[in-house]
């Protein structure tokens, strides 16, 4: 009988083990998005903001990661120093780099959708979990009728889904900046694009909905690199009666040197609006146009989601609070997703400890398991093709020196403007 009770306390004692091994392992989250160059700031406060995450889940879990794991962030920049912008070679020798680190569990990133057609193959292949931040082109994750036909099965090239995103996708984005310009009362819009996946991608999407709805697009070019001069393309938009430029940019892309140009040319001074998507609301666009007087009345920006300062819930006011006092600057709005990427990482992490293993399958398979997760953007999950079940936009003015007067917008809100 003394036997017997030996053995089952020895099963019970290797069972506790078996668990409380994890306790101390190394955990690894690659993260990768421009650290330098004309994003940079961007990405800083997305880095800073994946930093508190953790920094706040410490101080709640008495200074012990999920599980007992030891988590630990390593910052990747994909950037090239020579452009300035993201750069495809970079980009996958990060992905290379998380894949190749048997401590690497989860790639977080990236800022660029077209970073993310880059890394997604790579970090698929190798059954490694990546979460992005800010990817909005809707072929990362979907079909869609603006996307190439092998998408989004290109970039699983296992079959399996191993990609989720916290942001909105780019096929509501575009339609809502649409619907919203009717409301605003505009009539005749020229469109630009910086022809990347996103910039291109989110200028087609309002295209299309423009003309579903009757918003005249009396024009559309594209500029080729950050550098290409605008000027022609804005003597077109005012020789073609255009009370609104729509541009499909990042900052690192030629966003600000349009909205700079609109002003140097004196399209403000006639009426003509400019209006542009997440990709460059941005506290960084105020110095790179020139100042806040050249946004101030002239533009309008959409983004999925309420900006830090106006997060209005515990973990959004607890946030931003933190931020402020620790960084002594306002977060980017896009901090706010990375912050929320962070937590569902955090949770998966959690989740998967209590398979009693805690690798890259585990991992994955907690990430593709959230549904109804409170963080600070909110209670989501993720759909079947990796997508936030719960994404909104709103639109934004510019004016007092900061992106005013939050909007709710919809691709059909133009049927009522309410």
């Amino acid at each position: 009988m003394l036997a017997k009770r030996v053995v089952v306390f020895v099963l019970l004692a290797l069972l506790v083990l078996g668990v409380s091994a994890q306790d101390g392992q190394t955990v690894k989250i690659y993260t990768s998005w421009p650290l330098t160059g004309g994003t940079q700031a961007i990405g800083q406060s997305m880095l800073n903001a994946v930093n508190l995450a953790l920094e706040h889940y410490l101080a709640d879990n008495e200074g012990m990661g999920p599980a007992g794991l030891t988590v630990q962030v390593v910052p990747l920049d994909d950037a090239s120093p020579t452009s300035g912008a993201w750069d495809g070679q970079i980009e996958a020798e990060n992905a290379q780099r998380c894949v190749n680190d048997p401590e690497c569990l989860v790639y977080m990133g990236t800022y660029n959708s077209g970073a993310a057609a880059v890394s997604m193959p790579i970090t698929n292949a190798a059954g490694v979990v990546q979460v992005s931040p800010a990817n909005s082109y809707a072929g990362l994750t979907r079909s869609c009728p603006t996307c190439a036909e092998d998408e989004p099965g290109i970039y699983r090239p296992s079959g399996e889904v191993n990609y989720f995103r916290v942001a909105a996708t780019d096929d509501v984005q575009g339609p809502a900046a649409a619907s919203w310009a009717v409301c605003l009362g505009f009539e005749n819009v020229y469109v630009l694009d910086d022809t990347q996946a996103y910039g291109a991608g989110i200028a087609n999407e309002f295209v299309n909905h423009a003309e579903e709805i009757g918003l005249n697009v009396v024009g559309r070019s594209s500029l080729e690199t950050a550098d290409s001069d605008p000027r022609s393309a804005l003597t077109a938009a005012l020789r073609d009666g255009a009370d609104l430029i729509y541009g499909g940019f990042v900052l690192d892309s030629g966003g600000p040197r349009v909205v700079q140009a609109m002003y140097d040319e004196g399209l403000f001074d006639e009426g003509i609006k400019f209006m542009g998507p997440d990709g460059i609301l941005s506290a960084a666009l105020i110095e790179q146009v020139g100042g806040a007087e050249i946004l101030a009345n002239n533009t309008y920006f959409t983004f999925p989601g309420l900006l830090p300062s106006l997060l209005s819930n515990e973990q959004g006011v607890r946030f931003y609070t933190d931020y402020v006092e620790q960084f002594g600057e306002e977060p980017d709005p896009y901090s706010v997703y990375a912050y929320a990427s962070m937590q569902v990482v955090l949770n998966a992490l959690g989740s998967a400890s209590e398979t009693g293993t805690v690798d890259r399958a585990s991992v994955l398979e907690a990430v593709r398991s959230t549904a109804d997760f409170e963080g600070i953007i909110g209670t989501f999950g993720f759909d079947e093709n990796g997508d936030n079940t719960a994404a909104a936009f709103y639109g934004y003015d510019f004016e007092s020196d900061n992106f005013s007067n939050p909007t709710a917008i919809t691709p059909t809100m133009h049927e009522t403007c309410e």
